[in-house]
């Protein structure tokens, strides 16, 4: 076994381990018993400024290594999240709250991304295209972006770091990343110390652990990185939006935003089937998941049993400690969300929502809570939510649930159960989302398939070839083989 990874309290920038450059401190904490894990000295505006110019000295080097060191590299750390495999889920548990079978799934989904990943270097093709004019080669070249500003969440930090992360090394790319305050560990400083093991050499990748309020707006409008990536809140997203529009410097954005996922049963569906899979899909990661189920719309036929099935089995899931084997829900990420979950319970009741399960929170425990008779307008339907909280809709008809289905400003997956495939496959088809499951979970990503939503739910697509077109630009060359004849 690997001698563990340490000094956390540091931050790899500009191609050294050191201390951020601002005054203030970070304390990062256990969510389920506040164990402080670290202390980190944040980094400011200076830094943010050597971090994007050390990475575009050290980006053109990468990209000229070629295809096979840039592609052996990534084999190399999936050997590493391997050989590091409890050390990296024991980070992910404490960091961020996960349950150790949330941890195991995002541990997976990051080496498969990164397994992918390796083969992008290979896959990156060019193009010969015909040319009118006599005697010219006209060529299309793709080639790295430059520099890209990756700004990761806390909910699944480890994968959705490595999701632009893995493919922006390995098509040419230098990185510098923001992890999420509630998350830095996991979030970036892990991943950075797994590609310094595996061979990246010093200045590709940096990691700035900062404030948002004191380096988002320079990370975002600095006029080295060539695309920005980012994944959190809808709000959030439409504000970098705005910022990058404005800069002087027009850059690539790729945004993974917030989803209001319908999960909808029709009347034919296998009712327990639909009620385990509304269970493990609603409350993974106490539904701090940005494809977790948001809404359930069930056609009127089932309601009653869905309802009845689905009470019986929430109520029996094992709420507490992340670390033990059988814990179905941990803690939330932090204080704040605990008091908007309470905020959203009040507001539910009073908007005339009825509360069949729920109870107070223990600490950051907070215990699933399940609300029937919600109504298309109710706050419930309408926002994501984001936490251990889902209401349940009745459906008049098919149509009906395609109607409440859609009937939001959101669109990243959704799911629909059915005993009819033919007919699944059609009402799939028909809702607005990038991403639409046939008895299944609308909770699946996979690193061969297109990854994005619609609507208010994001811009562009992550994973295979899509993230190869997000992660390098295309340039057009022409050679003129004998002289040309000009008009004038």
């Amino acid at each position: 076994m690997p001698q563990a990874y340490s000094e956390f309290h540091l931050q790899p920038i500009a191609g050294k381990w050191r201390e951020g450059s601002a005054k203030n401190i970070l304390s990062v904490t256990d969510p389920f018993d506040q164990q402080l894990l670290c202390e980190i000295t944040m980094a400011n505006e200076k830094d943010v400024d050597q971090a994007y110019d050390a990475a575009r000295q050290a980006q053109r080097n990468w990209a000229a290594q070629g295809p096979s060191a840039r592609s052996a590299v990534l084999l190399r750390a999936v050997q590493i999240l391997d050989e590091r495999h409890e050390e990296l889920v024991g980070w992910i548990i404490r960091e961020s709250g996960s349950t150790r079978i949330k941890a195991e799934i995002e541990l997976h989904s990051a080496r498969a991304i990164t397994l992918e990943a390796a083969s992008f270097p290979n896959r990156a093709h060019g193009q010969i295209v015909a040319s009118d004019t006599p005697h010219k080669e006209s060529l299309i070249y793709r080639k790295p972006l430059g520099v890209v500003g990756l700004i990761s969440p806390w909910n699944f930090p480890f994968h959705l770091t490595q999701r632009s992360l893995a493919p922006a090394l390995a098509l040419g790319n230098a990185v510098v990343i923001k992890p999420a305050s509630d998350t830095p560990i996991s979030g970036g400083l892990l991943l950075a110390k797994v590609f310094e093991e595996a061979g990246l050499p010093p200045g590709v990748l940096s990691v700035l652990v900062g404030a948002g309020s004191e380096i988002g707006g320079p990370f975002v409008r600095h006029a080295v990185p060539g695309l920005i990536s980012f994944t959190g809140s809808t709000p959030v997203g439409q504000n970098i939006a705005q910022q990058v529009g404005a800069c002087a410097h027009l850059k690539h954005v790729v945004l993974e935003l917030g989803g209001n996922n319908p999960f909808v049963v029709l009347a034919d569906a296998d009712l327990e089937q639909a009620v385990k899979a509304a269970v493990f899909g609603k409350f993974l990661h106490q539904g701090q998941i940005c494809m977790a189920i948001n809404r359930i719309i069930v056609e009127a036929p089932l309601y009653d049993a869905f309802i009845t099935g689905f009470v019986e089995q929430v109520r029996n899931l094992k709420v507490g400690d992340p670390k033990d084997h059988d814990t179905a829900v941990g803690p939330v990420i932090n204080v704040k969300q605990l008091q908007s979950h309470l905020h959203k319970v009040e507001q539910a009741k009073a908007e005339g929502a009825k509360l069949l399960l729920g109870c107070e929170p223990k600490g950051q425990l907070f215990h699933p809570h399940v609300f029937v008779d919600v109504t298309p307008e109710m706050a419930l339907a309408r926002e994501e939510i984001f936490g251990p909280i889902v209401g349940i809709l009745r459906a008049d008809n098919e149509e009906h649930a395609l109607w409440l289905a859609n009937d939001t400003e959101f669109g990243l997956s959704a799911a629909v159960f059915t005993a009819d495939l033919a007919r699944g496959m059609r009402f799939a088809r028909r809702i607005e989302s990038g991403m639409a499951h046939v008895n299944d979970i609308p909770v699946a990503d996979a690193p061969n398939v297109p990854f994005g939503g619609e609507k208010n739910s994001g811009i562009g697509r992550f994973n295979g070839e899509w993230a190869i077109n997000e992660f390098t630009t295309t340039q057009w060359v022409t050679v003129q083989g004998e002289p040309r004849t000009y008009p004038f």
